[in-house]
């Protein structure tokens, strides 16, 4: 999975937040702030869509983008594409969890935790 770039990650900022699909024109109001021609921000969608990180659907004349995952599982394919491209990932893990916090370590060994549990 590629990363995104800086305006790529703006553009999926505002669809996480909306959480329903969006036009183009849509996605454009909500990056007001940045000044962007509609055409910058059809294209940085298009690309969005042939990476298979933006979903899009027809509606009439216009394409109606989403996400195609949510942020938590975008990055959750991100690490795991980071631990693919080491070489040892057991100590690739063990250098990630011994730079965390104590707030962070908590997080982990409760959703450890969880995940140890039978499902229902």
């Amino acid at each position: 999975m590629n990363r995104l770039g800086e305006l790529e990650r703006a553009v999926m900022d505002v669809l996480w937040a909306r959480n329903e699909p969006m036009t183009v024109r849509e996605v454009g109001k909500a990056l007001a702030d940045r000044d962007l021609a509609h055409t910058t921000v059809m294209t940085v969608l298009d690309r969005l869509a042939k990476k298979k990180v933006v979903d899009r659907a027809r509606e009439g004349r216009a394409w109606r983008y989403s996400s195609a995952a949510s942020r938590e599982n975008y990055v959750t394919e991100l690490m795991f594409d980071a631990l693919g491209q080491t070489g040892d990932r057991d100590a690739a893990l063990a250098a990630f969890v011994q730079s965390m916090d104590g707030q962070e370590a908590e997080a982990l060994r409760r959703a450890l935790a969880e995940a140890e549990q039978p499902r229902k």
